[in-house]
């Protein structure tokens, strides 16, 4: 390509994009981080209590299940 070619294309890609006015956040957002950082730790259903006692026992009853276990992780 020459230089004539690429100053249209230049030129017709500055008149398909709008420019750009300010790109940066509209607000400040390190107080909405603070907030987030003492928001209350994310809580863990009772459900996922009851399934780990259950793999907990199941692994203390049938121990040789484990090798397989950690083959598979």
């Amino acid at each position: 390509m020459n230089a004539q070619n690429d100053e249209k294309i230049r030129t017709l890609l500055k008149g398909a994009f709008p420019p750009v006015d300010d790109a940066g956040p509209q607000r400040d957002l390190w107080p909405a981080v603070l907030r987030r950082l003492d928001e209350e730790a994310v809580r863990v259903p009772w459900f996922d209590w009851v399934c780990a006692a259950v793999l907990a026992a199941l692994l203390l009853v049938f121990p040789e299940v484990i090798p397989a276990l950690f083959y598979y992780l």
